[in-house]
């Protein structure tokens, strides 16, 4: 381009005329660029290293999109042609603000230096898709999310800082600046796409993209206590200019790593505890396993091998004690299992069922096993609140049972009782009174020995029948014991139902 063909300082058409080379119309955003770029300010950013996304990102009036990543850094240096040459500096490798982000060069996991062979995001999104795919994920649709290092958006404040020292009336300096990381979604997204055969959206399965510095020594122009006290002292004083020029530092392209994560998803069923030595969730005390198993590792440890998941979660509605079995109709549990590979089919979950129902030592059975969506959460707290348990609890009395007590014990219907804390878990609860309602309660004899019986009762939910029972050194009121006058000791316990909400 001769010395009469380059546009005066401000003037954007020679530039024009280089993005729209041969002839060939690009659209109209790309022409709106063109002209609102600032020779000028292009000439120093390349000056300085800053590769032709972050100059477009940073100086243009539009919206940063795929039609301007289009334009090349020779676009930009063969309109500004000999004089710039003279100026400037070698083509930079690496960016000085986004650090190779957006011209797709990095460090891999394995602190191989990556680059792409082609500058537009189709090979990165190929890259990307094929560690994607290695990890095994099931998916139609996914969120595509990108962690930067805070050394990037320091580098840019101090970029923007020094072209408002220079030209801090021009128009684009006030507009909104497109950040890395939407700029870079700008440039893989579509081809991501495509190369996953998958729509992006706000979807239950995320790839993300985390690029961290790749080491201490590639600083870029992050600035240290002094430098930012120094920095504000300047733009009080109406000075943005740099003296000391931070630009002159180590950069280096930055380590990505990509991971895939799927939101959790939920199983729900209804478990049977059969064992009395089987406890709710795994329980270990001073590095020494209580009990024979636990219900959260037998269903657990069923379903997420199936799911190809990284771990689960058990929740239930409320809980059982190691020696109380739980019969009847089952009590509601979830599954949560996290980052599933795979969302295993209602014919796979009927085959785990029959499998744990099937097993040699019976411990725990299952039913109802299903998949269900993250709204089973707050359905199960609903009910959890308006939930009844019945029991039966095998009873001894220092006395012998007679009819009337039979009679006076069935009469009881919506019995208010108080209690205290229990002795027995006052060391993890908090010491509070709390009142429980007994809807009702019925009695079994037991032939043979009048001095034990079992009892039928409905309660609340959260009543302790054990105490209930016994009344727990005078903690609960009334209790079996003082509405019986003698003493009473609860043998054993089965929980035989568990009602949710309207069930």
């Amino acid at each position: 381009m001769s010395d009469e063909s380059k546009p005066a300082s401000g003037d954007s058409s020679g530039l024009l005329n280089g993005l729209l080379t041969g002839g060939a119309q690009k659209p109209q955003r790309v022409n709106e660029a063109a002209r609102s770029l600032h020779p000028n300010a292009v000439k120093d950013l390349l000056s300085l290293g800053v590769c032709e996304r972050c100059i477009l990102r940073l100086i243009t009036v539009t919206t940063f999109d795929s039609d301007l990543a289009t334009v090349s850094s020779s676009t930009l240096r063969g309109w500004l042609g000999s004089g710039f040459e003279e100026a400037a500096s070698p083509e930079p490798s690496i960016c000085i603000v986004c650090l190779g982000v957006l011209q797709f060069v990095f460090y891999d996991a394995k602190q191989t230096l990556v680059k792409m062979k082609s500058d537009c995001g189709s090979d990165h999104a190929a890259w990307i898709t094929d560690l994607v795919k290695q990890q095994g994920h099931e998916f139609d649709s996914f969120g595509l999310e990108v962690s930067l290092p805070s050394t990037i958006s320091e580098n840019e404040r101090a970029v923007l800082l020094y072209l408002k020292g220079k030209y801090s009336n021009e128009a684009w300096l006030q507009s909104e600046k497109v950040s890395v990381k939407d700029a870079l979604k700008v440039l893989v997204l579509d081809p991501l796409r495509a190369s996953l055969g998958a729509k992006s959206d706000s979807s239950s399965f995320h790839i993300r993209l985390t690029y961290s510095k790749a080491s201490d020594d590639a600083q870029g122009v992050s600035e240290t206590t002094h430098e930012r006290k120094k920095r504000k002292t300047d733009e009080e004083n109406g000075s943005s200019c740099i003296s000391e020029n931070p630009f002159e530092k180590v950069y280096e392209p930055c380590i990505l790593s990509v991971h895939c994560n799927q939101m959790p998803i939920f199983f729900s069923g209804r478990y049977f505890k059969y064992s009395r030595n089987v406890s709710q969730s795994r329980w270990i005390i001073d590095d020494e396993r209580m009990g024979e198993a636990s219900v959260e590792e037998i269903i657990g440890g069923s379903i997420l091998p199936a799911c190809l998941g990284d771990s689960y979660k058990f929740h239930a509605a409320g809980r059982e004690d190691i020696d109380v079995r739980m019969l009847g109709s089952g009590r509601p549990f979830l599954i949560e299992v996290q980052n599933s590979r795979k969302c295993p089919s209602q014919q796979s979950l009927t085959e785990i069922e029959e499998k744990i129902n099937n097993s040699e030592k019976k411990l725990v059975g299952v039913k109802d096993l299903k998949f269900i969506g993250s709204e089973c959460w707050a359905m199960m707290r609903e009910g959890e609140a308006e939930k009844q348990k019945q029991y039966a609890a095998l009873v001894w009395i220092s006395r012998p049972l007679e009819e009337k007590d039979c009679n006076s014990i069935s009469s009881m219907i919506e019995l208010k009782i108080l209690q205290n804390t229990p002795i027995r878990v006052l060391h993890r609860r908090s010491p509070l009174e709390r009142e429980r309602t007994i809807h009702w309660m019925k009695v079994e004899k037991i032939k043979g020995n009048a001095h034990y019986f079992l009892l039928h009762l409905c309660t609340q939910a959260g009543t302790y029948i054990k105490e209930f029972v016994h009344g727990d050194l005078g903690r609960t009121t009334p209790s079996m014991g003082s509405i019986l006058g003698c003493r009473a000791e609860i043998i054993q316990l089965d929980v035989t139902d568990v009602k949710m909400g309207d069930s």
